[in-house]
């Protein structure tokens, strides 16, 4: 899934699935695969078996109403997302709805949303582009040109981001992250929380856990609400086995996305370092449920449990 071969991780997802049927994680990543390769009527059977399941969460009702603006059906996927209507989860939610909105025909709703869209993700080229359209369309040119503008300049970033990021990760692979500074130097932005996590995110892939903390920190500085920068900065700590340090990061991220298996996980082993096996039980019982064939998880869990006094 992370390199995007969705065909070939929906395999694997469909075979672990003949295991284990009523596996609801499982199932959900093997639906956003179909959905990734553009399977959509497949990818639409899972969403709806899973939401049987398990119920409508937000990234299930999400993902349907997704589908509907696929299918030409913008009063469903209207219905679908003003459902999770203040509903932080979902970044893109506001772009989507957007979207449905300019395919329904009603300019006023699409503008609002498109304009908050722009507001909480203002890097996001796409959203500029729909809204420059928008207004152009609306004949509100000055802010057309506005918008376009926008567009050029943050597509134009994201390739320079991208050619600084295969630098970066092609130096940390040759060498120490020490001698890979200069080839990475231009990700440092202190303004820009994405190409600050995305810089801790490179040198945690090479194991430069340490030159990771400043960048990921900053991230969490300027952007409070950044579950990717706080996960990944617990994460650089645990891996430091600076346990106290990482125990406020991996919190802040659990309770950003409280259903995210890695960070509960992270989160209850260095409760459990720190000695706290009071608050490390209840994470590790969230984190079995959330992948209770995880056998590593559940065998430290057991014995967590045998080692805590009895009421």
């Amino acid at each position: 899934m992370k390199d995007q071969m969705y065909d070939a991780a929906a395999s694997e997802f469909e075979a672990a699935l003949a295991v284990e049927p009523a596996e609801p994680v499982m199932r959900y990543h093997y639906a956003v695969c179909l959905f990734g390769a553009g399977r959509n009527d497949e990818a639409r059977r899972q969403f709806e078996t899973l939401a049987k399941q398990a119920g409508r969460s937000p990234e299930v009702v999400y993902y349907l109403g997704r589908l509907d603006l696929l299918e030409n059906k913008p009063v469903q996927a209207i219905h679908e997302f003003t459902s999770q209507e203040g509903n932080g989860k979902i970044a893109d939610l506001p772009y989507y709805l957007g979207l449905a909105y300019v395919a329904a025909s009603d300019p006023a709703s699409a503008v609002k949303w498109l304009e908050k869209a722009a507001s909480s993700t203002p890097r996001d080229y796409h959203v500029h582009y729909r809204l420059a359209r928008l207004y152009s369309s609306l004949g509100r040119n000055p802010e057309a040109d506005r918008e376009y503008k926008l567009y050029q300049e943050c597509r134009d970033a994201q390739k320079d981001t991208e050619v600084h990021a295969r630098a970066c990760n092609q130096a940390l692979g040759e060498s120490h992250a020490a001698s890979a500074t200069d080839a990475c130097r231009p990700l440092f932005d202190p303004n820009d929380p994405e190409k600050l996590v995305l810089l801790g995110q490179l040198f945690g892939q090479h194991g430069a856990y340490a030159e990771a903390i400043e960048p990921l920190r900053r991230a969490t500085q300027v952007d409070a609400n950044s579950f990717d920068a706080w996960h990944n900065l617990g994460l650089s700590y645990f891996r430091l086995q600076r346990y106290k340090e990482a125990r406020e990061p991996l919190e802040r991220a659990a309770a950003l996305r409280p259903d995210f298996f890695d960070t509960l996980n992270v989160l209850g082993a260095t409760l459990y370092m720190l000695g706290d096996d009071q608050a490390a039980l209840p994470v590790m019982e969230q984190a079995h449920k959330l992948r209770p064939d995880d056998s590593q998880l559940a065998q430290a869990l057991r014995q967590l449990k045998q080692a805590m006094p009895r009421p």
